[in-house]
């Protein structure tokens, strides 16, 4: 456990062999829960980020290029003008 002490403004410096340990830097986010009489810290996880990692992963899985997800979209967007204004 490592012991920390707020300053300037309620900042506090997260000990670097714990950030090191976390792979924690500057332009990590963090989330802070107050729980009873503690202060909980947990990485935030960004929502675009999972899922960008989440299509890259099934584009991968079904052998799709970003080329091919555009050209899909634009026949997508298409149809639905179509379907919903006639043509």
């Amino acid at each position: 456990m490592a012991a920390v002490k707020m300053w300037g403004r309620g900042q506090l410096t997260i000990p670097a062999s714990v950030r090191k340990e976390l792979h924690l830097d500057e332009e990590t986010v963090l989330n802070i829960v107050k729980v009873g009489d503690a202060l909980l810290l947990t990485q935030k996880r960004l929502v675009g980020d999972a899922l960008a990692t989440t299509a890259q992963k099934g584009m991968k899985k079904a052998d799709l290029s970003l080329e091919d997800l555009l050209e899909d979209l634009q026949k997508q967007r298409e149809r639905y003008n179509r379907e919903r204004y006639g043509g």
